[in-house]
């Protein structure tokens, strides 16, 4: 924009708010918008400026050069929220770019009407989605029943997702218990660990639950929650001789 093109721009200002344009004001306003063109996006752009009332129902409305730029640029881009470009055969990226900047300038300037719908997206269901509701006796379009057929299928399938591996049961073994998704926990808890600590591996009575083998006998559980009982006591005992030391230690530094 040139000095003289912004003494019109100010020009055109002065009818909203009663401006005394200046010649200083033409080319301090030709400097702030030297990359912005006067043409009728421009004018627009101070008509919805003056559009809008003031946040303050007292004070007045004084438009400045960058509230020319924004709103301009606002008004360009909503005649490109429906333009998709259409590619053209072998074309190479130089020659890409050159048609798309020229169908953008057309249609944000006005020149070319603006795209009248939205673009659809086009296309079916993803090959994995269809072949997961084959695998269920389903296909794409097919009707719903209404008689709770679907949901109590639905609710069959993320059963048995949850229950697959050992995480997806309660861990068997009395001294854990260890709730579904949860890992099995190590004997000995603490304050930090109030509950145990993860354990790597599932206990063996999970793992056999989750392959769907038979349980240990009553001897085995007795003995393997006698073996744990006595982990969780050298672990409680150990923790009892480190604090008890702790203390000693203290009372010496103390005296």
């Amino acid at each position: 924009m040139t000095p003289k093109e912004a003494a019109e721009l100010l020009g055109h200002c002065s009818a909203f708010d009663n401006r005394k344009p200046s010649q200083a004001a033409a080319m301090a306003w030709a400097a702030a918008l030297h990359d912005v063109p006067l043409d009728a996006d421009a004018k627009a752009a101070v008509a919805a400026y003056y559009t809008t009332p003031p946040k303050d129902p007292d004070g007045k409305l004084w438009i400045l050069p960058h509230h020319v730029r924004t709103l301009r640029t606002k008004i360009r881009s909503t005649r490109l929220e429906n333009f998709q470009y259409e590619p053209v055969a072998d074309e190479t990226v130089p020659e890409y770019l050159a048609r798309l900047r020229g169908q953008t300038q057309a249609i944000a300037s006005g020149r070319v009407a603006s795209p009248a719908g939205r673009p659809a997206m086009e296309g079916g269901p993803p090959r994995e989605f269809v072949a997961e509701l084959e695998a269920r006796g389903w296909s794409v379009g097919q009707d719903v029943p209404e008689d709770g057929a679907v949901e109590a299928e639905a609710a069959e399938a993320i059963d048995s997702v949850r229950r697959s591996g050992p995480l997806g049961i309660e861990c068997p073994l009395a001294a854990c218990r260890a709730a579904i998704g949860k890992p099995c926990k190590t004997p000995g808890a603490t304050a930090r660990q109030p509950l145990g600590r993860p354990r790597q591996k599932p206990h063996t009575a999970r793992l056999r639950a989750a392959r769907g083998q038979p349980g240990a006998s009553a001897e085995e559980r007795a003995e393997q929650e006698q073996r744990i009982r006595q982990m969780s006591a050298q672990h409680l005992a150990r923790e009892a001789e480190e604090i008890q030391d702790a203390v000693i230690v203290d009372e010496e530094a103390a005296s």
